[in-house]
């Protein structure tokens, strides 16, 4: 009998009250409620319902997810519900993939300061595309922007950056046109390098002029004006690390990439290999490496994996998908309608299909039959249907 696989819920379970008495004063409370949904996720201490199956009467029973946007169980779901409502969005266009990337000095003084910082990021890399892109140098249109904030690296380290979803065109100034991109050539990532750099560090001036930054520890004198611009000073000759991918296939390569980095969290269950006195092991990507040996395996004593899972917790409210130029919320739709007219595309059937709805619909283990809701109960009580007992493969001997 193979063994269940380890999920971060677990190490929670296992290892988080000791972390959690050893770490008194040094967890905020939004981190403390992200280790306490997770720990509970899918438990009893949820609530949750019972099924049976209308043909052969299997029955189980299934507890309530905590629905934590940090959960690595939860996001699956969460992210089928927003594909489904960004499907409508999607133009017949090459779609691009842009990566924004704040240099490792930003990124120290960005965990003591998420909220500020972090949009900052998001506001800066937006700017700065839908400027360039504007620019009839490049491309001379409005173009539409979906931005996803990431936090970490592949070893859960501090990691800030925006991966930016961006169809290839956009309407024309007089909105009389679409105008394409070159094949397979966006927009020049040494000059959204550059104007990024600048927006970036005015805008992170003005928040210190504005007293929004705070500093604690190895920073705290930075406070001081003249030691933060001369912390700022060496990033000024640097180049910052933007990131252009090649165009996806089409609309439906775009969705099944959204699905994987729209509601990802700082590391999946699938990536998690054990958990014992050593710590918990666990596979990453070495990126400074090419080929197979870019795989690697990694051990962290189990405190630290906790911390560094807890640092990519975001603040309470903090929105970390949002939309720019013609994607922008209060005018998509009008935007996406104006956009399919100049492509000479029909407008898109609301026509109801069975790839997210139906495909979620739970079947029988055993028969494949129709699962039906028989029970629900709420936190802290018992279920008064018991489950199927797990059936065991009988081997007949037929010689």
């Amino acid at each position: 009998m193979s063994r269940p696989a380890l999920e971060v819920a677990d190490i929670f379970r296992d290892r988080g009250p000791a972390w959690r008495r050893a770490n008194a004063g040094h967890v905020s409370l939004e981190q403390l409620k992200v280790m306490s949904a997770i720990e509970n996720c899918r438990t009893a201490a949820l609530g949750g319902h019972v099924a049976r199956c209308e043909d052969c009467a299997y029955t189980t029973i299934a507890y309530n997810s905590c629905r934590n946007r940090h959960c690595p169980k939860c996001q699956g779901a969460a992210a089928k519900e927003w594909l489904a409502d960004r499907e409508a969005d999607l133009l017949p266009v090459p779609y691009y993939h842009v990566v924004f990337t704040l240099p490792a000095t930003i990124a120290d003084i960005a965990y003591q300061n998420k909220a500020v910082i972090y949009d900052l990021l998001f506001k800066a890399s937006a700017e700065t595309l839908v400027t360039i892109a504007a620019d009839p140098k490049h491309l001379g249109a409005r173009v539409g922007v979906t931005s996803v904030l990431h936090t970490w690296g592949s070893a859960l380290t501090h990691h800030p950056h925006v991966h930016m979803i961006v169809p290839g065109g956009g309407i024309s100034p007089d909105g009389e046109r679409w105008v394409a991109c070159r094949k397979g050539f966006f927009l020049p990532v040494r000059v959204l390098s550059r104007l990024f750099r600048r927006l970036f560090l005015e805008k992170l001036i003005v928040a210190h002029k504005a007293g929004h930054l705070k500093f604690f520890g190895n920073h705290a004198a930075l406070a001081n004006a003249k030691a933060f611009a001369a912390y700022l000073a060496p990033l000024r000759r640097t180049e910052w690390v933007v990131y252009a991918k090649r165009p996806f296939g089409g609309p439906q390569a775009v969705l099944a990439y959204l699905s994987r980095y729209t509601h990802r969290v700082a590391i999946a269950n699938s990536r998690l290999i054990a958990l014992d006195q050593h710590g918990v092991t666990f596979r990453w990507k070495d990126y400074r490496v090419e080929g197979r040996e870019r795989q690697k395996i990694m051990t962290l004593a189990t405190g630290e994996f906790i911390r560094r899972f807890l640092i990519h917790v975001l603040p309470k409210g903090f929105n970390r998908i949002r939309h720019y130029g013609l994607l922008a919320r209060g005018a998509c739709a009008g935007n996406i309608a104006r956009a399919r007219e100049l492509l000479a595309i029909k407008k898109r059937e609301d026509t109801p299909t069975e790839t997210i709805a139906d495909a979620d619909k739970p079947r029988c283990p055993c028969c494949g039959g129709r699962m039906i809701l028989i029970e629900v109960f709420v936190r802290g009580e018992t279920p008064r249907h018991s489950p199927t007992a797990p059936t065991r493969a009988i081997r007949i001997d037929t010689s």
